[in-house]
């Protein structure tokens, strides 16, 4: 879609909104990171995850969302592009079906990429913590490596860390890969 600037952007939110449909990049304390397109084995790894959630959600009303898929954390300062994005039922009303999600989902995904490792084991680990997202996972495609934090208290405990096996204790889910 072509969009018309009728006036200079004001604010780093309305820089990211601006950018064309499909860039890959990411607003995180208003500083926008952008990065490549994935590569195979990031693809062929979130495409076997994608599909297991898919399959254990198929009977239910919860969303699975894959990238590129914005998701504003705030209105102001935070949108992200998670590879995966699960909201459950009763959170649903965040999803703008029109739209974008606005507001916090319930687990997030993240496949690392060579270039990225430390922008999604920090940067954005800390991000989903300070925003409460109830759980999130890294994979690094490389070794299959699958590392699983839950918020406790308002902090991140890792509760999983094993080669090729996802497990989640709010979903109930267990699954190889």
């Amino acid at each position: 879609m072509e969009r018309i600037i009728d006036h200079p952007p004001r604010t780093i939110m309305e820089v990211y909104k601006g950018l064309p449909e499909g860039t890959l990049a990411e607003l995180i304390d208003n500083q926008i990171y952008m990065s490549p397109s994935p590569i195979f084995k990031h693809q062929q790894i979130l495409n076997e995850i994608n599909f297991q959630l898919l399959t254990y959600f198929r009977n239910g009303n919860s969303e699975v969302l894959v990238a590129p898929f914005d998701v504003y954390l705030d209105e102001t300062s935070n949108a992200v592009q998670p590879d995966i994005v699960v909201v459950l039922e009763k959170n649903l009303s965040i999803i703008d079906v029109n739209g974008h999600i606005h507001g916090v989902p319930d687990l997030l995904v993240e496949v690392l990429s060579p270039g990225n490792k430390d922008h999604d084991l920090i940067r954005k680990k800390e991000l989903y913590e300070r925003f409460g997202v109830k759980e999130y996972w890294i994979v690094d495609p490389d070794t299959k490596l699958v590392l699983g934090y839950e918020l406790s208290d308002k902090v991140y405990q890792k509760t999983h860390e094993e080669i090729g096996t996802f497990h989640s204790t709010m979903l109930g889910l267990t699954f190889s890969f």
